[in-house]
């Protein structure tokens, strides 16, 4: 559904951006929030399933504490904590106790801003905007989760793969039946690799999460973008690791997450997917 508000696409993206920038510092809470309420959730429930006391630290949520300073533990003023603004006024230091402020802040509200202008540019106030906005931001945020703590969670990559095949009931992307085998072939992909790769070498290659947010790109794009995400996800990977390797002494035995490259290789196939394969196959005259 399309709605017609007499505004030009520069102005829609104009608003988008400034939509995105607020909704971005939304994200990065989430990012760095969602995980410890996840962890106090699991020790509260091995702590009753054992018999044990309560914790007594404070609990971590998505809507509390209030936002403060990771070092000082100083609360955070409102004036202090607007997008991108804030970080460049402040030139990127805590205004009480001078530590740096991570530089993952203005990053996820700059990509946020920049996303939220992009689509609202190419589609206007539409369900596909919604729909594009939901898919991307929801990869961002499980891209700054999976760099922290190697963990790409259900309560994301489950609500991601349902929320597209619901999409796709009408055709919005591609055809339900393309969803629906898609989401399959991209679960039972990576769970095949796994296996596999645990038969040989006895050691696990990758996480379930992995295969869930695979599933969740089939269930958007359907079956046919699978081998391009797979392709782009894994050559960026090896390339990033390689490089960690030789540039930067990485131990090469150190786990390192597969779920930003797939985020970001799923991106690119959600938005520029048809143009990349009609680009590749003529080069070979297909």
């Amino acid at each position: 559904m399309d709605i017609e508000l007499g505004i030009s696409q520069t102005a829609l993206a104009g608003i988008g951006l400034l939509f995105g920038l607020l909704l971005g510092s939304f994200l990065n809470v989430v990012i760095l929030r969602l995980p410890a309420q996840l962890k106090g959730n699991w020790r509260r429930d091995s702590r009753d399933f054992l018999g044990l006391e309560p914790e007594t630290e404070e609990s971590v949520t998505i809507v509390a504490p209030a936002s403060r300073c990771p070092v000082c533990k100083t609360p955070i003023k409102p004036h202090d904590n607007i997008p991108l603004y804030s970080y460049l006024f402040l030139k990127g230091r805590c205004k009480f106790c001078s530590a740096p402020i991570s530089i993952q802040y203005p990053l996820v509200e700059l990509l946020a801003g920049l996303l939220a202008a992009y689509f609202a540019y190419q589609y206007g106030l539409s369900s596909t905007t919604f729909y594009s906005l939901i898919f991307s931001y929801s990869l961002l945020v499980l891209a700054g989760i999976d760099i922290h703590e190697k963990l790409l969670p259900d309560q994301i990559t489950l609500p991601l793969m349902w929320l597209g095949l619901f999409a796709n009931l009408s055709g919005t992307f591609v055809s339900l039946n393309e969803s629906v085998i898609g989401a399959s072939a991209g679960y039972l992909s990576l769970w095949c690799v796994f296996w596999a790769f645990k038969l040989i070498t006895g050691k696990e290659g990758m996480g379930y999460g992995d295969f869930k947010l695979l599933a969740a790109l089939g269930a958007w794009m359907g079956w046919h973008m699978l081998p391009m995400i797979i392709l782009l996800s894994t050559a960026t990977g090896a390339i990033v690791g390689i490089a960690g390797i030789v540039f930067i002494g990485r131990n090469k035995d150190m786990p390192m997450a597969f779920g930003p490259f797939l985020a970001a290789a799923g991106w690119l196939a959600f938005v520029w997917g048809d143009k990349i394969l009609s680009g590749y196959l003529s080069l070979f005259n297909f």
